[in-house]
């Protein structure tokens, strides 16, 4: 069983946690917000905002995803997308996804996933760099993320598929890149952050959600079938 650190407005506080996957989540010192603090994001017209401005005034969380055809960011942002807009407007928190495509895909990803609340990109990866987030996949031990539905065979499969179908073979963002997820601001305070070792070390939603002061949500799935 896992243990972290969250940083919360008073002392800091040991929570732990039952889960499976292979990565600890933690808020550890090698995150450094500050080192992004010159660079920007970009919306779905390509307006370029600077990445402090995302925290500045109110508590986000901040979910840095994959490339955009990535099965397991879909499921996961698909899972975002049911968080009810009253529940983070209720506690003045911010939920943002960020991922590593041109703005010209936000929309479409959008689309897909249902998601609705806020999103942009950082097409240079400056600030996935920046917060030295991994690049390639590490699995110590077998798990998966709670919110994906899919096998990774079929995963994988669709993702390629819709790659193959993108113009010029486009997976919207560097398949090699992980993502991560804070929960920051106001201002520079970090009060959680976890670097992805993998496609399917997702931090679990309900623990953002709790740890920011935001109701939790019910994720409950029907058996599905799956068309290939």
């Amino acid at each position: 069983m896992p243990t972290i650190l969250a940083m919360t407005s008073g002392a800091p506080q040991t929570v732990q946690i039952n889960r499976n996957p292979q990565d600890q989540l933690y808020p550890p010192p090698t995150i450094d917000t500050k080192a992004a603090d010159d660079c920007f994001v970009v919306d779905c017209c390509g307006s370029k905002i600077p990445f402090p401005a995302l925290y500045g005034e109110r508590k986000a969380i901040l979910v840095f995803v994959r490339h955009f055809l990535c099965y397991t960011c879909k499921e996961y942002v698909e899972d975002l997308a049911k968080i009810p807009q009253k529940y983070l407007k209720d506690v003045g928190v911010r939920l943002i996804v960020i991922g590593q495509s041109t703005h010209h895909h936000i929309e479409g990803f959008c689309a897909l996933t249902g998601y609705t609340h806020e999103i942009y990109v950082d097409p240079s990866r400056q600030i996935y760099k920046k917060l030295k987030m991994k690049r390639g996949e590490t699995f110590h031990e077998e798990g998966r993320s709670p919110h994906v539905k899919s096998s990774m065979l079929i995963g994988i499969l669709k993702s390629t598929w819709s790659a193959m179908k993108s113009p010029a073979f486009d997976f919207q963002g560097d398949p090699d890149q992980q993502g991560g997820a804070l929960i920051i601001g106001p201002g520079d305070e970090l009060h959680f952050g976890h670097l992805d070792l993998n496609r399917l070390d997702h931090a679990p939603i309900n623990l953002l959600l709790q740890l920011a002061g935001v109701q939790t949500v019910d994720f409950t799935y029907e058996a599905q079938t799956i068309d290939i």
